[in-house]
């Protein structure tokens, strides 16, 4: 099978993708702090200030996800056409609005129009992260070339996951010194902050001339993507659960079960960000997704709150390396004229994970309790493993018949 690299892009010198990424990097890592700094807020807030179950806070948490799989065709289109810088500009802005939003819900409190103007505000923040994600992943193949693909990806991944890290204990800081209006300031601010980190950065050339169409694109990285949706459960349920399930144990706050998560995530991609790029992704998912089950139903298994900072470390660890493994895989089915589209198409099953496993587990938690959704996350994961196999019996297949 064609590796959609060549053979001068391949022999090309060696690049600092470190020192090339690093304004990027930080500017998607600032940006995301007003990702991560509700993540063991907002769901409390929901349940506990606004009265909803755990149907209703799993909902409104993956409005979030959904409207950013609904826009990643859009900013796919838009990274591709217009370049990318322009769809992470667009995408820091939006972002600052959608804390406008949630700093106008507090108007509504004491009735049903606060959770619709926060949901819509967690829409707004879902198109925003497409944006910066899918641009920022196209900016970065731009910069670097598509055969360090994995680099961009596990350095804007640590950009990612270490805002959730370090937002998580710095949202119930911020909770507790000046509430849920100190979170929604703080949303509106970060990613104005970002975008000025970002707008003297040079632009790459579009990609494309025309729209290449998303179903196009779609088809050929489908089967990466299910192997990330799976793999993905697995974020899904702590980010949204983490804060319920400690707070139905009695443990007290679950930042530190992000920040486990979220270091373990980095220490993972900064010893082994480069394998997939090396090794190839399929080899990379096979050793790392079996990590993250094992963490999954440590959680679900663990006894008190240190097992449970365990078991999100050590999921973090296996999921870290998920991403750019089978995304290595997607760029390389990739056509170059269309490669900010198929970002978009890769990371749209991110978002269709997390879109259906919030609201999808706060149904099993309202029927079995809490816990139960970290063992169903774990088979999720364990599934993915299959998808792998695949990948591994189609690049076997294309040799032979190559």
């Amino acid at each position: 099978m064609s590796s959609g690299i060549s053979p001068s892009a391949a022999a090309s010198p060696p690049v600092n993708a470190f020192a090339r990424l690093l304004p990027l990097t930080l500017a998607v890592f600032v940006s995301f702090l007003c990702l991560g700094m509700p993540m063991p807020v907002l769901p409390l807030h929901l349940s506990q200030t606004l009265g909803l179950g755990t149907l209703g806070v799993g909902t409104v948490m993956g409005c979030q996800f959904a409207a950013a799989l609904l826009s990643r065709a859009w900013a796919g289109s838009l990274a591709d056409t217009r370049g990318a810088r322009q769809a992470v500009v667009l995408g820091m802005a939006l972002a600052a609005v959608s804390g406008l939003a949630y700093l106008m819900s507090r108007a509504f409190e004491g009735g049903p129009a606060a959770v619709w103007v926060l949901a819509a505000g967690r829409v707004l923040l879902g198109c925003a992260e497409s944006l910066i994600i899918t641009g920022a992943l196209s900016w970065g193949v731009g910069m670097i070339g598509p055969q360090h693909a994995g680099k961009v990806m596990a350095w804007v991944g640590i950009a990612m996951y270490g805002a959730y890290a370090a937002g998580a204990p710095a949202g119930v800081a911020v909770q507790a010194a000046w509430g849920f209006s100190g979170i929604a300031v703080a949303t509106i601010v970060l990613p104005l902050a970002a975008l000025a980190m970002v707008w003297g950065l040079r632009a790459t050339p579009a990609a494309a001339q025309r729209r290449t169409p998303f179903y196009k694109v779609l088809g050929t990285v489908w089967l990466p993507g299910l192997g990330l949706a799976l793999s993905s459960v697995g974020f899904g349920v702590i980010t949204t659960f983490a804060a319920l399930l400690f707070a139905s144990r009695g443990w007290g706050a679950a930042s530190l079960a992000f920040t486990a998560f979220g270091l373990a995530f980095i220490g993972a991609r900064l010893l082994f960000g480069h394998l997939p790029d090396k090794l190839g992704g399929v080899r990379v998912a096979l050793a790392s997704i079996p990590l993250e089950a094992a963490g999954l139903l440590l959680i679900w298994g663990g006894g008190d709150a240190p097992w449970a900072y365990a078991g999100a470390a050590l999921t973090g660890f296996g999921y870290s390396l998920a991403f750019p493994a089978f995304g290595v895989e997607a760029v390389r089915r990739a056509p170059a004229q269309a490669r900010g589209a198929a970002m978009g198409a890769y990371v749209a099953f991110f978002d269709l994970s997390m879109g259906l496993t919030a609201p999808a587990a706060g149904l099993l938690a309202s029927v079995t309790g809490v816990g139960d959704v970290y063992f169903a996350a774990a088979v999720s994961v364990a599934l993915s493993i299959a998808v792998a196999l695949l990948l591994r019996l189609n690049a076997a297949r294309g040799a032979t018949h190559g």
